[in-house]
């Protein structure tokens, strides 16, 4: 069934779909929710017991603060990503979907990677603790690429950073900045990070660029986010120094053994 703008405008009782900011479609039997793409200002949406397989209508409604979808048809956790410019988006109840298969904290945290500014999801509460292990722990939403840069050394010659790497570059900083639910960067405000004249190899190219778009982001970060980042690191930083001990016991135990023999 399709949501009308005859019927949305009876259930919120108002004159048109701009001044609707509050909508219950709770058990209507609806599948195709496009009439959202005309309502930007809702802010508090229930659309649970449908039959709802898509959030892409979703996706311009900016507004948006609460939203209730449990009990419908979404197949993929890929369509989160059609909530990611959502940045007022802070509760969410999603359960009882297709997409939040039975391992229930691997569903959670990749809800959380992909949506760090809940406040609340399925009923529950947000901790910070569990946005700093999603970004570790929580899978990678991500809508299929429409290109892939993979550009391989030619000739035997050590890599060069070219335009495509430019490319790259900016596209990766975006990407991230869009997990964050910040706007892209324009190409006319992206900064070259380094001469084009600098060779090395192409891992090594791939490292810095991952550092210099962290870095950068950090600017456009607030006090919540950065409280968030800053746990991630700890968490990360405990995490590889276990690591580290772990390596160098082992390589002294190997030692001694082959000094025994």
């Amino acid at each position: 069934m399709r949501l009308t703008r005859k019927l949305v405008l009876a259930k919120a009782k108002a004159s048109d779909l701009e001044s609707v900011k509050k909508l219950n479609c709770w058990g209507c039997n609806l599948t195709d929710i496009s009439i959202f793409c005309e309502m930007p200002n809702i802010e508090v949406l229930t659309l649970s017991a449908n039959s709802i397989s898509s959030l892409s209508p979703l996706a311009g409604c900016l507004s948006l603060c609460e939203l209730y979808l449990r009990k419908n048809m979404i197949p993929s956790l890929s369509e989160l990503c059609h909530l990611r410019p959502l940045t007022r988006l802070r509760v969410l109840w999603l359960a009882e979907n297709p997409c939040c298969g039975t391992d229930s904290p691997k569903y959670r945290l990749t809800v959380l990677r992909c949506l760090p500014r809940l406040q609340k999801l399925d009923n529950q509460v947000v901790t910070e603790d569990e946005v700093a292990l999603s970004l570790m722990e929580g899978e990678e939403v991500t809508t299929p690429p429409a290109s892939v840069h993979n550009q391989p050394s030619t000739n035997g010659l050590p890599y060069a950073e070219t335009e495509n790497d430019y490319n790259y570059n900016m596209e990766e900083t975006n990407k991230i900045r869009e997990e964050l639910g910040m706007k892209p960067l324009s190409r006319d405000k992206f900064p070259s990070f380094s001469s084009p004249s600098t060779r090395e190899t192409k891992p090594a190219v791939k490292k810095t660029h991952t550092l210099e778009a962290v870095l950068m982001l950090l600017r456009d970060l607030d006090e919540e986010e950065l409280r968030i980042v800053h746990t991630a690191t700890q968490n990360r930083l405990q995490t590889y120094t276990a690591e580290l001990e772990t390596l160098k016991e082992s390589l002294q135990t190997q030692k001694t053994v082959e000094i025994q023999h």
